[in-house]
């Protein structure tokens, strides 16, 4: 049993030896020899005494290179070999835990973190932007852990494809879903949305912007004064009025009082260049555009209202717009006799020609209709129907005081409106 073992663990079959005298050791068949003489007994017993001398000296040279001494080096070397062998494999798999530690902390690790998140952070949102520049925005700023988890989170969400550009707030290391869930909501914007009607004057335009920002009116006027940085055309004279297109705005929370302006003026210079209008005459269109504003009570009326200014002009005739003393006082309504006899050079009711520049912030149809007015001899025109806004344009003076008796009538048939 014991030699099986041996040869199952290590190879080889070895024979096993109890004492390494037992190896020349042979058991022979027992004989029963003959009497010897007392001489044959001499040398029986001095053949014995040489034969245990070389026996002992072949045990001996046995004992280092016989059979028994090969066992016990070669168990030593077998055991030196899977001493070293386990100490190669160990020493890999401390190599490879080293290398591979990386892949397989990254393989179990989440890409996103728990949430909620801490603190807060603003985040812009450009125009335009897609989801890979979205997620590595939000990864960069620390409030997702990757941009994958954010875009795994954005494909498992249909409502991802609507995120609108702008600046939301959110926290330091939140989950991928919860940042995604406060970016496709448009609410959670950070904007300063502000609507700008046609026809207002550039202090009630402060006014609507102070409200909605929160800046004082007083920063929006000395910001219109930076002239050399609000991008106005030459033509304008440094005259901010007329250039604050109306539209809807949306601004940053931080953006200040003149880059909202400079926003303003671009937008109108802009529509001026698309009707083909030079900077050298900007500013006479848009004086123009703003007259129609004042007084065209429709859409359709625009491009007739800029064709009676040009006819008056070419006649050298006053405008006689109540819609320029309405300016200098700065008070909307008919004008009482007083406004009416102001001196000042935008009064048309007295000073011939063009007033000295934009009485209002025209909008694209009053800037379309001075930039190209409608073909006809008119030289007056009024509005009948202050609930209607119809207007009646005549060539003639004779005609023109047919239809103010025509408004007449309804004032007096419709009392309290006029």
């Amino acid at each position: 049993m014991k030699d099986h073992l041996e040869t199952s663990i290590f190879g080889d079959h070895e024979e096993h030896l109890e004492h390494p005298d037992a190896v020349e050791h042979v058991d022979e068949p027992h004989t029963v020899s003959a009497p010897m003489s007392r001489r044959e007994m001499r040398e029986a017993e001095e053949a014995a005494r040489k034969g245990g001398r070389k026996g002992r000296k072949r045990a001996a040279a046995a004992s280092s290179s016989g059979a028994s001494g090969r066992g016990r080096p070669s168990i030593l070397r077998r055991l030196l070999v899977i001493v070293l062998a386990l100490a190669v494999i160990g020493g890999g798999v401390v190599v490879a835990y080293k290398a591979l530690r990386p892949v397989v902390e990254g393989f179990l690790e989440s890409n996103d973190y728990p949430g909620p998140g801490t603190g807060e952070v603003n985040v812009t949102v450009d125009e335009g932007a897609r989801g890979s520049a979205i997620a590595k925005t939000l990864a960069d700023q620390d409030v997702v852990k990757s941009s994958k988890a954010f875009i795994e989170a954005a494909n498992n969400n249909p409502k991802s494809a609507g995120i609108q550009p702008g600046i939301y707030t959110l926290k330091k290391q939140m989950k991928a879903s919860d940042a995604l869930a406060i970016l496709v909501d448009p609410k959670n914007r950070l904007i300063t949305r502000v609507v700008i009607p046609e026809g207002l004057w550039t202090d009630e335009i402060y006014t609507r912007l102070s409200k909605t920002s929160g800046i004082p009116v007083a920063e929006y006027t000395a910001a219109a004064k930076k002239v050399d940085e609000l991008g106005l055309p030459p033509s304008a004279r440094g005259n901010i009025e007329g250039y604050l297109f109306p539209a809807s705005y949306e601004f940053p929370p931080s953006t200040s009082a003149l880059e909202q302006l400079k926003e303003m003026v671009a937008e109108s210079t802009k529509r001026l260049e698309a009707l083909g209008i030079t900077p050298d005459q900007m500013e006479r269109v848009v004086t123009v555009a703003s007259l129609v504003e004042g007084e065209a009570k429709t859409d359709a009326d625009r491009a007739k209202v800029a064709r009676v200014v040009e006819n008056r002009l070419a006649a050298n005739m006053s405008l006689g717009f109540d819609s320029t003393v309405n300016y200098v006082f700065r008070k909307r309504g008919v004008p009482t006799q007083d406004m009416l006899d102001s001196r000042s050079p935008y009064n048309t009711r007295r000073v011939t020609g063009l007033p000295p520049g934009p009485i209002s912030n025209p909008g694209v149809g009053a800037l379309k209709a001075a930039a190209n007015p409608a073909a006809g001899p008119w030289l007056y025109f009024v509005t009948v129907n202050l609930d209607t806004g119809e207007t009646k344009f005549a060539a003639t003076y004779a005609e023109h005081q047919r239809y103010v008796a025509e408004f007449q009538k309804w004032c007096t048939d419709n009392k309290g409106k006029c």
